[in-house]
């Protein structure tokens, strides 16, 4: 539920109402903004009606979230979640572009692309360090050691760098090095993969399963916001189903409608959702216009020589031809409202 305190309630108040949910075993949120201050409750309704919260001083209403997914919701909180990792922000109507290879092979392989792309307009870098492939007997990351090479690629650029943790006992290496965490699209429902990055104070990269609805994309969020984490930042990456063109189906239509349901910030990433690097660009533009919070893009200088995900890595020049026609369809929707931030 949600409890709407009044205009200048104050902090006893607020208190009081804190405190009446803490002891009836709710999980509280306070959002305090300029006009009002709202408690987010998460727990057992039958503990407590609501009636009786209405009545203690201070309270203007109660609101009963009825969706599943509580935090997650529109009705949990009306306004967009911003989230902020360096200079770009996440959910404020701007479209921050990430980019990097697939995998961290080495460190010059990946200084040369950090570079490039950064010349090119990216925001942020991204780069595998741990690699969950299909064969084990394909290339899995260089741990650590990649970790240190994507840091070494921060100092030199600027930008910040998203990479995925794979199990509970490298959350807090991960940590250490990353500005974002991902959890990939095989751990959305990894529970305890998920309790564990809620406890960290980074912003986490939640991607939609292979086979997930939109309902259970949202549901995974709940168990990390659940666990104190309120930077979430979900990305669409494709589903997988009957078509074999592509390595799988971008569904683009679930960015309006997760942006509907829900205030966390939504990205797409067209390189996994296509699998084919001419599709990247049309996939691209096309989740600008219908409103993404951010793309997620694999570039590599020598796609051809890729460890990993050669076929849908832009070169450095495809990526900064993209960048321009996507400050196009920008303003041609946004206007100059957000001038050179937008890409």
């Amino acid at each position: 539920m949600v409890v709407v305190m009044k205009k200048g309630a104050n902090p006893d108040q607020i208190n009081a109402v804190n405190q009446r949910l803490l002891a009836a075993g709710f999980n509280v949120h306070l959002s305090e903004g300029v006009n009002r201050t709202i408690l987010g409750a998460v727990g057992d309704r039958q503990r407590l009606e609501p009636c009786s919260l209405e009545a203690m001083p201070g309270v203007e209403n109660v609101v009963s979230i009825m969706k599943p997914f509580k935090m997650a919701s529109r009705e949990f909180k009306a306004d967009n979640t911003i989230i902020q990792v360096g200079k770009a922000k996440f959910g404020d109507g701007s479209v921050p572009v990430i980019a990097g290879p697939c995998a961290v092979e080495g460190r010059e392989q990946f200084l040369e692309t950090a570079v490039a792309v950064m010349e090119r307009g990216a925001e942020l870098l991204r780069g595998g360090a741990f690699k969950p492939r299909t064969s084990p007997y394909s290339f899995q990351g260089l741990g650590e050691e990649g970790l240190k090479i994507m840091a070494e690629a921060r100092e030199i650029t600027g930008l910040p760098f998203v990479t995925e943790v794979m199990d509970q006992k490298s959350v807090a290496m991960v940590a250490e090095y990353a500005d974002i965490i991902q959890v990939g699209a095989r751990n959305m429902q990894n529970f305890y993969l998920l309790k564990e990055v809620g406890k960290t104070n980074k912003p986490i990269l939640l991607k939609r399963g292979l086979s997930a609805t939109i309902e259970e994309w949202l549901m995974a969020t709940e168990y990390i916001l659940d666990s104190g984490n309120s930077q979430v930042i979900l990305c669409e990456r494709g589903i997988r189903t009957f078509e074999t063109y592509t390595r799988n189906t971008l569904d683009l239509s679930a960015v309006p409608v997760v942006k509907q349901l829900s205030h966390l910030p939504v990205i797409v990433d067209p390189s996994h959702g296509t699998g084919k690097r001419e599709l990247i660009a049309p996939m691209s533009l096309a989740a600008v216009a219908c409103g993404c919070d951010g793309l997620i893009i694999e570039v590599h200088t020598n796609p051809a020589e890729a460890w990993s995900d050669g076929p849908q890595s832009l070169t450095p020049d495809d990526f900064g031809t993209l960048m321009e026609q996507m400050r196009m369809v920008i303003k041609a929707v946004h206007g100059d409202k957000f001038g050179d931030l937008a890409v």
